[in-house]
C-alpha cells in the first residue's frame, strides 16, 4: 500500500501519480487533499507520514508546490526518511543508499512526465544495504536524541 498526500498546489499531480500507481497495480491510501481548495500541507502530509511510520502503508508519496514543506513535514514523523527528488537519479540513489520510505515531489518544479519517471524509479529500486545500512542506522539514531 502506498500512502499518497498533497496540498492544493500538488493536487493535480497527486491525481496523475495516483492513476499511474493504480494502473501499475498498487493499492493506494489517499490522505488528501481532494480538491484545489487551499489547505495546509502539514495536515495531509502528516497523515501520510504517520501511515508509513506505523506500517499501515509500506511507502508514501507526498506532493506540494515545491516539495519542500511537505518533505519537512514528513521527516518530522519518527521513522520516516522522506527524500525530495527532482530527477530519476536522485530517486534511485535515495532508495539504494538511504532506504527512503517516502518520496516528495514539487508540482511547480517537476513536470508530470519527469515526476512519473521519478516515481517509477523510486518504486523499482531496492535498498543496497551493506555499508549503507550502517549509515541509515546512524540517521535513525538521531531521532533518539
Amino acid at each position: 500500500m502506498i500512502a499518497l498526500a498533497s496540498d492544493h498546489g500538488g493536487f493535480a499531480l497527486k491525481e496523475k501519480v495516483k492513476a499511474h500507481l493504480l494502473a501499475r497495480g498498487f493499492s493506494v491510501e489517499d490522505f488528501g487533499t481532494h480538491s484545489t481548495e487551499s489547505c495546509d500541507y502539514p495536515d495531509t502530509g502528516g497523515k501520510a507520514a504517520r501511515a508509513v511510520a506505523t506500517a499501515q502503508c509500506e511507502r508514501g508519496i507526498v506532493i506540494c508546490t515545491t516539495g519542500i514543506g511537505i518533505s519537512i513535514t514528513a521527516n518530522k514523523v519518527r521513522g520516516v526518511r522522506c527524500a525530495l527528488c527532482t530527477d530519476p537519479v536522485m530517486a534511485e540513489m535515495t532508495r539504494r543508499h538511504n532506504d527512503a520510505n517516502m518520496l516528495a515531489l514539487g508540482a511547480g518544479i517537476t513536470g508530470e512526465l519527469t515526476a512519473l519517471a521519478i516515481v517509477e524509479t523510486w518504486l523499482d529500486t531496492e535498498f543496497e544495504g551493506g555499508r549503507h545500512q550502517r549509515r541509515v542506522d546512524k540517521i535513525m539514531a538521531l531521532e533518539q536524541e
